[in-house]
């Protein structure tokens, strides 16, 4: 339960972070693997310094948010399933950087 508490507070807290602040770096919140992976995943180029707002919205359309005009911001759930989506991808990148370029085939 105590985990479940932690992961909705992130969640929620990223939320009203891109909806208030919108303009901060996401450096501050996400790992640089988390990062490359949501772009990655959107197939969209990243900028030099990704903003908050931008990246939640990323984040959230792997999980399901639309982005159109006027859908206004992403809810927790489209967040919460596209961090697990990030969540995957970026440990998968680790594992591949770890791995050291062992050429097995796949």
């Amino acid at each position: 339960m105590a985990l479940f508490l932690v992961v909705a507070w992130r969640v929620a807290h990223l939320m009203r972070l891109g909806r208030t602040c919108p303009d901060l770096h996401a450096h501050l919140f996400f790992d640089p693997d988390e990062i490359r992976a949501a772009y990655l995943l959107t197939k969209t180029r990243p900028p030099a310094q990704p903003k908050l707002n931008d990246l939640l919205r990323l984040v959230a359309r792997l999980g399901g948010f639309l982005a159109r005009k006027g859908d206004g911001e992403p809810g927790a759930e489209t967040i919460w399933k596209g961090l697990t989506k990030v969540h995957v991808a970026a440990e998968t990148m680790r594992l591949l950087r770890e791995d050291g370029g062992n050429d097995a085939c796949v």
